[in-house]
């Protein structure tokens, strides 16, 4: 994945996981909130540490 849209996925991510945060937050869900704080920044690490799968054709 070229840098430009990995780097924009990351931010989107971060955002809208920083949204459902806060709105879980004026809820008062508390396990939610602690689960989202938790995902979001190991998908947005995960998404930059494992490759890409490339497939080839066989030949």
């Amino acid at each position: 994945m070229p840098f430009p849209i990995k780097t924009a996925l990351s931010v989107i991510v971060l955002l809208v996981a920083c949204a459902g945060y806060y709105y879980e937050a004026s809820i008062g869900m508390h396990g939610p909130k602690i689960a989202i704080m938790l995902l979001a920044p190991f998908m947005v690490v995960a998404m930059w540490i494992f490759p890409e799968v490339t497939r080839r054709k066989a030949e």
